[in-house]
């Protein structure tokens, strides 16, 4: 079945109410415009029960269908990021540092749209909860949205992500049963030697020296200490020490992240991390200061609602524009929290030949709308049919 006639016909709507998202963009809890936009949507749409500040400033709508049944939750995120835009679109940002560089403007749109077909329709039984989350960007906005009850509020029984992907073709979409987006933790660690000349390094302890072969050594994480089979990424981001060219200095300090798709493997690398890095600044006389964060877990994908998922898209794309099996992405999703607390399923839809996520010149293709729309309704319809 090809995407939704109604779909189509939100087209030009839809496209309208993402293009002012993006060129208001907010950030992380600070999105009351867009979660405000979002409720006066969703109330204009006759949607039966609308609530704002889940999660600080997140917003869920309820739309009962024609009888009782289960509640099932379609989630879309809302901030942006902090760049500053150079797509040259007639919408873009007019706020400088801040943009839509990840597509939630499009996400949001999409589940807009979604919204105000099945208040119109109600061509299902049980209730539609829509789920508008703040702060996917680094501020754990689907974890808030949980922590603030919002699985027992609503009932929710099973929920659903959906991001875009550049490089797939609009039109397609892409899945895979297990973890399909990784756990994503972050490092800071300060190196604290004896400084002085330097021209007299033996009079000193030199804290860049020992950082450059603890960062050389973290990579044996990966090569040396994880199964080959198992997916690990240490990476070093941030490098700081010294201001002079003849002085060494008494500090050094690193950051960066770890990412793994697997808990064991997640626990080696943490493990693993704090051994070297301790015992190289030991064996060099320094101390060290380690602060290592678990961010986002894995973005876990249930098996029986990922096959849910997959019918829905392929009743929308045709079995032959869906990938069932996409390899794991290395990056991470907070609404790993939700899957965390509900069964669900996160899948990715088509966003053409584009710039990257994150990238300053990226801009949501609003040519996959219609087809993110009809991918929300149907699955709604099918996990709720009459």
């Amino acid at each position: 079945m090809p995407i939704l006639n109604r779909a189509a016909e939100l087209q030009d709507e839809v496209t309208e109410w993402r293009r002012h998202i993006h060129t208001n963009p907010e950030l992380l809890y600070a999105v009351e415009k867009t979660a405000a936009f979002v409720a006066e949507k969703l109330k204009a749409f006759g949607i039966d029960e609308v609530v704002t500040g889940i999660g600080r400033t997140g917003v869920v709508g309820l739309i009962r269908g024609r009888g009782p049944g289960r509640t099932v939750g379609l989630r879309a995120d809302m901030d942006a990021l902090p760049l500053t835009e150079i797509s040259g679109k007639p919408w873009a940002s007019t706020t400088p540092g801040k943009m839509h560089a990840c597509g939630h403007d499009g996400h949001t749109a999409m589940l807009l749209g979604a919204a105000k077909y099945l208040a119109e329709t109600r061509n299902f039984s049980g209730n539609v909860a829509v789920i508008f989350q703040p702060a996917e960007e680094g501020g754990a906005g689907g974890d808030a949205m949980v922590k603030d009850g919002m699985m027992e509020r609503f009932e929710i029984a099973e929920v659903y992500g959906m991001h875009n992907l550049p490089g797939l073709p609009v039109g397609q979409f892409a899945i895979r049963k297990g973890p399909i987006m990784a756990a994503t933790d972050e490092f800071t660690v300060t190196i604290k030697g004896r400084g002085g000349h330097a021209a007299l390094p033996h009079k000193t302890i030199d804290p860049i020296a020992i950082g450059a072969q603890i960062v050389t050594n973290l990579q044996l994480i990966a090569s040396r200490s994880a199964d080959p089979l198992k997916s690990v990424v240490v990476t070093v981001t941030k490098f700081n020490a010294g201001n002079a060219y003849n002085v060494i200095p008494d500090n050094a300090g690193f950051a960066g992240t770890v990412r793994t798709l697997d808990p064991a493997i997640r626990d080696l690398a943490e493990r693993r991390f704090k051994q070297i890095v301790a015992g190289i600044a030991a064996s060099h006389d320094a101390e060290v200061d380690i602060e290592f964060q678990r961010n986002y877990p894995v973005t876990f994908n249930h098996a029986d609602e990922t096959d849910y998922a997959l019918a829905a898209a392929r009743d929308i794309a045709g079995a032959g524009n869906v990938v069932p099996d996409i390899d794991p992405m290395m990056g991470g999703e907070d609404f790993s929290y939700m899957l965390n607390a509900r069964p669900g399923a996160f899948i990715f839809v088509g966003n053409g030949d584009t710039a990257g996520l994150h990238n300053a010149a990226y801009d949501f293709n609003d040519d996959a709308i219609a087809h993110g729309v009809s991918y929300w309704v149907r699955l709604a319809e099918q996990r709720l049919s009459v």
